[in-house]
């Protein structure tokens, strides 16, 4: 009840008593509760313990509300005087109450049916010798006591010691539970005596699986050790990558189930084009590439304060601290201005269609693959500080050039009108269309528009769908396919969302299906989902784009 009251009582001030009683609150600012000096409130008792705030009453709703509450006040504060907010047991001449006592009266009903200890106080005058406080003391506490230790003897599964101390309880003491209480106890024990973990598994804890997933797992609940057919794909990777010219066709058929964490770096930069396939340029190329962004930082990133750049600059400060804001990496002010810095070189050097929102979310897959190339740990809560200047460096040279070559595949999807986003929620709308009529009329029986959630799984390549985990799965497949950023990712789309199927039928209305769409449940999912997501896209691409009349009506 502490909690209860203070929560419920804390800013209401001396305005909500009632005429007649005594006004004496006073506000204790100590953890956000109201210490009661004085007597209390009488007149909305019932109220306040469904936590609802009570509405201040007026004479014209309570007639002659003065009066009663003036002889009210006078002998419930009589009967209660030493322990504000306590009772005294009932007396036999129920006629003798008063009216207004009555919610006092429900009130404490609630209060004994509640097995709750609590707080009375710390008035130093308080009487606790007197009748009504031992009755309030010996009835909860005795209790209280009883109902924690059956709990702990059912959580330990053993039935005979919550038997014996509920014994000790002594006779004359009732303990009064309510309703759902007692179903409650019921369902626990029979839960725990069927399966002793249940408890643990039900709370409602953080999942297993980080957003950013200890990114590098190949497996969806954790870190498992690597069974015989990883162990056979890793080392088949390390044979592709340290022949003297890679064969890039091998290495995209082995990279499209799948790159295992140790190798990704590397690979990313040779699926994307960044890296030369001869291992002989590699580190020469790596060296000029870095440098030349860094000579554009420092061309051009001063330009950022020139009027004419200023508007682009300031979107990209708005926008970065939006850039997956529930994973604390993100949040530190170093990976901040590495973002600033890549977007505003990248958005300079290409004039056509200059920053669009969205393309934030781009750099966070290929900044985390590539700081996972000197982390060891989880990378969601790492502190980038503690990486040297020319770790830093890499990192941000190598997540512009690998997001610039991604973009230079999709660069119509951020010219002006986007055009590109235009043409593929098109083909997604006439896609669904043909693989599964009733979901297509379902959307427009409730006119809604492929645009209204498509645009956004387009414009970001499903980030905002997905967790980050997935999204690094994705783009495995994504740089393993031809044209896999700007034509198969139509066809994850179209999966995706015969993926849904089930709910979106569900949902009768367009509030319910928009709202669906747009938070879509996906926090759990892990690379088991996206193969066979990946999978079910393939299957749709092999049956439509390559046989386009397979569909036609």
């Amino acid at each position: 009840m502490a909690t209860a009251l203070g929560g419920g009582l804390g800013g209401w001030g001396s305005a909500h008593i009632q005429d007649g009683a005594p006004r004496s609150w006073e506000r204790v600012t100590g953890g956000g509760e109201a210490a009661w000096a004085g007597p209390q409130i009488t007149g909305s008792w019932g109220r306040l313990a469904g936590h609802r705030r009570p509405r201040r009453p007026t004479n014209q709703a309570f007639p002659g509300a003065r009066a009663m509450a003036a002889d009210n006040s006078k002998q419930f504060w009589k009967r209660s005087a030493k322990l504000p907010g306590s009772f005294i047991k009932e007396r036999s001449k129920v006629n003798t109450v008063p009216l207004k006592s009555k919610k006092a009266s429900s009130f404490h009903e609630f209060a004994r049916n509640t097995s709750d200890a609590w707080d009375i106080g710390d008035d130093e005058e308080e009487d606790f010798s007197s009748p009504s406080f031992q009755t309030l003391n010996s009835k909860v506490a005795l209790a209280t006591a009883a109902q924690v230790l059956e709990n702990h003897s059912k959580l330990r599964v053993k039935p005979e010691r919550s038997q014996s101390t509920t014994s000790d309880v002594p006779a004359n003491y009732k303990v009064i539970k309510s309703s759902s209480d007692a179903q409650l106890s019921r369902n626990s024990s029979d839960t725990c005596l069927r399966n002793p973990l249940h408890k643990q598994q039900s709370l409602p804890l953080r999942p297993i699986i980080p957003l950013v997933a200890r990114i590098s797992d190949q497996n969806a609940s954790g870190a498992p050790p690597m069974t015989v057919r990883e162990k056979t794909r890793l080392e088949k990777f390390r044979q592709l990558l340290s022949s003297h010219n890679t064969d890039l066709d091998e290495l995209r058929k082995c990279s499209w189930p799948g790159v295992p964490r140790e190798v990704r770096p590397v690979t990313w930069r040779l699926l994307s084009g960044y890296l030369p396939a001869n291992t002989e340029r590699r580190t020469l190329t790596l060296q000029r590439k870095r440098e030349e962004y860094f000579g554009f930082i420092e061309q051009y990133y001063d330009s950022r304060n020139e009027e004419h750049h200023q508007d682009t600059y300031r979107q990209i400060h708005i926008d970065i601290p939006r850039t997956n804001p529930l994973i604390p990496l993100f949040q530190q002010p170093l990976v901040q201005e590495i973002f600033e810095r890549i977007l505003f070189i990248w958005a300079i050097r290409h004039p056509a269609s200059g920053y669009v929102q969205g393309i934030n979310d781009l750099v966070t897959p290929f900044f985390v693959v590539f700081l996972s190339e000197y982390v060891e740990e989880d990378v969601e809560n790492f502190d980038v500080t503690t990486l040297s200047q020319d770790m830093l460096r890499s990192i941000e040279a190598d997540s512009f050039w690998c997001m610039s070559k991604l973009l230079d595949g999709i660069q119509d999807n951020y010219t002006f009108a986007q055009p590109g986003i235009q043409k593929k929620v098109k083909a997604l709308e006439e896609l669904v269309s043909r693989i599964d009529e009733q979901v297509h009329n379902h959307f427009r029986r409730y006119e809604v528009e492929y645009l209204q959630f498509a645009f956004r799984w387009m414009n970001n390549l499903l980030m905002r769908e997905l967790p980050l985990r997935c999204t690094i799965r994705l783009w495995d497949t994504y740089q393993s396919e031809p044209e896999g950023f700007s034509h198969f990712h139509l066809y994850v789309c179209a999966a995706f969302l015969i993926k849904w199927r089930k709910e979106i039928l569900d949902e009768e209305d367009f509030q319910g299906l928009l709202m669906l769409l747009q938070n879509l449940p996906t926090i759990h999912w892990g690379n088991e989902e996206i193969g066979l997501l990946l999978a079910e896209a393939y299957r749709l691409k092999y049956m439509f784009a390559d046989a386009p009349n397979h569909y036609r009506r």
